[in-house]
């Protein structure tokens, strides 16, 4: 039961973006995916959430290829939310995130869906903001309320199997303290049998909050594992050109990076 990626390679016209490269997430954790800019992780995204299908490889959900799963099926376990969203419509908050549970909606609508698109705006801190219109919101709400939209998708557990939630960036237009609300909200959606892959910059909430980290560079996989035993000073300096500091602390589940400046270019 996971949510995997087997040799695939993502093309964007004539040009590969990513792989070959393997990955997998799975229930009960948060996997954390960081590199540099242009490493190909919003690609990895597109491919596992099936916006782009893969040239070699392919995405596998719960061992059955993703492009096999009915698009209704597929809706009511995966859900993505992606590093923008536009919407040009004068819906409300609350209606933005009612559009999730249209994979669960049955005809002339449930009023518990309603309901639960109340409790995931709750849930992202924006229920203040329910009658508001979402073309009014600053870009920070926006992206709060669009999580919101994705958590009403994935609230309600398939009869059989898992759900899966695809994070790409959720933290880049948010403040320090909604930076870490959000992943709080990964973390509980793992630890309720969830799977979680955030692409994320900050490697201290990387640190933090994933129970993985996989390191891409140049569109491959480099290094996975735990944030300890990936988050050292020389992966960093290899792959993002950042000398760094890296202290254990037994108040933190993970390690915490200090950066110390670029680091010198290769001879």
């Amino acid at each position: 039961m996971s949510l995997e990626a087997r040799g695939v390679e993502v093309w964007r016209g004539r040009g590969r973006v990513a792989g070959p490269l393997s990955l997998e997430v799975q229930p009960g954790e948060v996997l954390a995916v960081v590199g540099p800019n242009g490493a190909g992780k919003s690609s990895l995204v597109a491919a596992l959430s099936g916006e782009l299908r893969c040239k070699t490889g392919d995405v596998y959900l719960e061992g059955r290829a993703l492009h096999q799963w009915p698009y209704l099926e597929r809706a009511q376990r995966l859900g993505v939310l992606p590093q923008e969203s536009s919407l040009g419509f004068g819906f409300t908050a609350l209606e933005v995130a009612a559009l999730g549970r249209s994979p669960h909606a049955r005809r002339g609508g449930d009023a518990s869906d309603l309901d639960i698109a109340r409790a995931a705006l709750d849930a992202t801190d924006t229920q203040h903001l329910a009658s508001r219109a979402y073309t009014t919101l600053s870009g920070g709400e926006r992206q709060r309320v669009q999580l919101a939209r994705v958590l009403a998708q994935l609230w309600t557990p398939p009869a059989h199997g898992h759900r899966y939630l695809l994070l790409d960036e959720p933290t880049a237009s948010l403040d320090l303290s909604h930076q870490h609300l959000v992943l709080e909200r990964a973390r509980a959606f793992a630890q309720d049998g969830g799977a979680v892959l955030a692409v994320l910059h900050d490697l201290n909430l990387a640190a933090r909050y994933a129970d993985r980290i996989a390191v891409l560079d140049q569109g491959r996989c480099v290094e996975t594992g735990t944030p300890s035993g990936v988050l050292t000073p020389g992966l960093i300096a290899g792959t993002f050109g950042l000398q760094v500091e890296v202290v254990s602390r037994p108040d933190l589940p993970g390690p915490l990076v200090i950066p110390l400046g670029r680091a010198p270019a290769p001879p």
